[in-house]
């Protein structure tokens, strides 16, 4: 790959982006015709919204590692926070650490 290929590929991880991977693999997880129905959006919580549970977590953990390689830690970041913030975590935040994994 050429430089300026690889810059090209560095430019394209936006948070657009990245949500619109986020939201794929959401729907990996829980079913695609079951997000159908959903609107996700920065602003979902996934355990309300979404209504992920604690083994699905682990599913979309292992996806972003999968996808962006080990520089996304998200069991790590996960585990640091209190009960109330993985809670109300949303999609909006996940994207905003996956984002900062990457610059």
């Amino acid at each position: 790959m050429s430089g300026d290929t690889m810059q090209g590929a560095t430019d394209a991880v936006t948070q657009e982006a990245i949500l619109a991977t986020v939201t794929g693999m959401i729907g990996e997880i829980i079913g695609e015709e079951y997000l159908d129905d959903l609107d996700v959006t920065m602003d979902s919580v996934i355990t309300e919204d979404l209504e992920l549970e604690s083994i699905e977590f682990v599913a979309l953990a292992e996806k972003l590692r999968d996808r962006y390689g080990e520089r996304v830690e998200f069991v790590d970041w996960i585990a640091a926070m209190e009960l109330e913030e993985i809670i109300g975590l949303t999609v909006g935040r996940v994207v905003t650490f996956v984002e900062s994994c990457l610059t």
